[in-house]
Formats: structure tokens, sequence, C-alpha cells
């Protein structure tokens, strides 16, 4: 009987990879990757987080500051780390076939520090800095931004927040950087009282990456449900991206049941393949 069940779990896992290689074929394609916000699992560390993306069917990673790294590295997330920190942060993403794309949301409050946090996402190979930065280093950042020809992605937290609507981002990014964009928090977006699409539009060919969510109700008090079965109308999104031509990495931010979210990630997961197969 084990090693029937041993057999089945085994079955089971080779139809979920190969299942996984061809979504991400057809989402390569666009240009599109699927990953997860480490945050998703901040009650885990960095190492238990990865395993979990593994789990829902996911290879690309957002990572955020102050996650306990764990797999017997010491100390958190930080882009501070020194260069051993870092490589030992590397090493474990590799033995985990997991591929870091963005880190954040993170905002230095000094030119020292925007200057370390370029440094450390080059070290790291992070193409996208997530952030929300102080309206007097916007400047500094577009220098930094052309220099290393590293993306930042400014996230929008819900009012009060300077960032809420697209029409402050837009603002912020004016006339600076190419490299400048917007990360598009659905779930905010519709926290805030907007409509994801035409936030969306407004933002046309400057979002970089998206914080993905689904919301059981339109307000502030809504939490994260499956992908498709709430009201941030994914599949819209979904059709909106497509038609602008975006090419960036959709971060599964899942803020609710925390500590069991990996079946509810794994169904979104599923659920926005489908959608996306039939664009």
């Amino acid at each position: 009987m084990n090693s029937l069940r041993k057999g089945l779990l085994s079955l089971g896992m080779a139809v979920m990879l190969f299942t996984t290689a061809v979504a991400q074929k057809q989402e390569a394609k666009l240009g599109w990757k699927l990953g997860a916000q480490a945050y998703s699992f901040n009650r885990f560390t960095l190492t238990q987080a990865l395993d979990k993306l593994d789990s829902c069917g996911l290879q690309y990673v957002e990572c955020y500051p102050g996650q306990t790294i764990g797999g017997n590295i010491e100390g958190k997330m930080d882009f501070k780390m020194d260069a051993a920190k870092r490589q030992q942060v590397l090493d474990l993403l590799k033995s985990k076939k997991k591929t870091l794309v963005a880190f954040g949301v993170v905002s230095p409050r000094s030119d020292e520090e925007w200057k370390q946090l370029f440094e450390f996402a080059k070290a790291m190979k992070i193409q996208i800095i997530t952030s929300e930065p102080r309206l007097q280093d916007l400047d500094l950042v577009s220098k930094l931004c052309d220099e290393y020809k590293i993306k930042v992605a400014i996230h929008d937290h819900p009012k009060p927040s300077h960032y809420w609507s697209p029409d402050s981002v837009l603002a912020a990014i004016n006339g600076r950087s190419q490299y400048m964009g917007a990360c598009a928090d659905i779930g905010h977006w519709v926290r805030s009282g907007l409509d994801p699409i035409e936030s969306l539009q407004k933002l046309n060919g400057r979002v970089f990456s998206l914080h993905m969510k689904d919301l059981h109700e339109k307000s502030r008090q809504g939490h994260d449900v499956v992908w498709g079965t709430g009201v941030c109308n994914i599949e819209g999104v979904l059709k909106e991206l497509k038609k602008q031509k975006f090419k960036g990495l959709f971060s599964a931010e899942y803020e609710h049941n925390w500590f069991n979210s990996v079946p509810e990630i794994t169904e979104s997961v599923k659920n926005v393949r489908a959608m996306i197969s039939k664009l």
C-alpha cells in the first residue's frame, strides 16, 4: 500500500511538473513571468517560502527586506548584507531552482543607501526594485536607474499613501528615466476605490510588474481570495496587459490565511493559467 501511495504521489508530481513547464512556455511567449512575492509567506523563512513556491508551480520570486533566510544561513534579507551573505542566498536560490527577479518594497532614506541598494541589485542580478521613493529622491533614483540599467517599479499602497493613484506614479516618473515605472498592486487599487483596468490604461507602457490580488469585496477591508473568484476582474487585467504588450513579473501577494495559503495560491495560479491559455 505504501509503495502504491508513493507511486501515485510521484506520478502526480510528474504531471504537475509537466503542466507547469507547458504553462511557463506559453507565458514566456508573452514575456510574462508568474511568481510570488515572498511576503505571501512572511510567517516562514525564505528557504521555506521557496519550497512553497515550488508547491504552487511557480519559478520566479520577489524577495522583501526583513525575512529570515533560514536554511542554515544566518540573518535576514537585507540590501546591506555583505558579499559572502549575498553569495549564500544566490546559492540557496540555485539549489531551489528559483529565479530572483525583484526586491521590495524598499525605500532607502539617504543617497548612500540608494547607491547601496542598486549595488545589491546588481550583485544579485535583480531586474526590478519595488519601491515607494520619497519625492526628494526621485531625481537620484532616475540617475541610478540609468547608470545601473535596473528598473524601479513604484508600488501603490492604498490611501493615504502618496502613490495610491496611477496619477501620482505618472507624475513621479514623468520626464525621468525610462527605467522608472509602476508595480501595479491590483488589490490595493481596488481598496482605494479604483478600477484596475482604468488604472492600467493610465500607466500604459510603464507597468514593469504586478502584485496580483483578488479581493472578496470592493472595500478597504477586502481580503485576498483565489484569483478569478473575487471583484478585481483578473481576466480583464490579463486582457489589458496583453493588449499593452506588457512584459514582466506577476508576483502573487496573498495576504490572507497566512499559515496555509499554498492551496489558495496554487488554485489562483491554476485559474490564471487557464485564462492565459484562452487569451
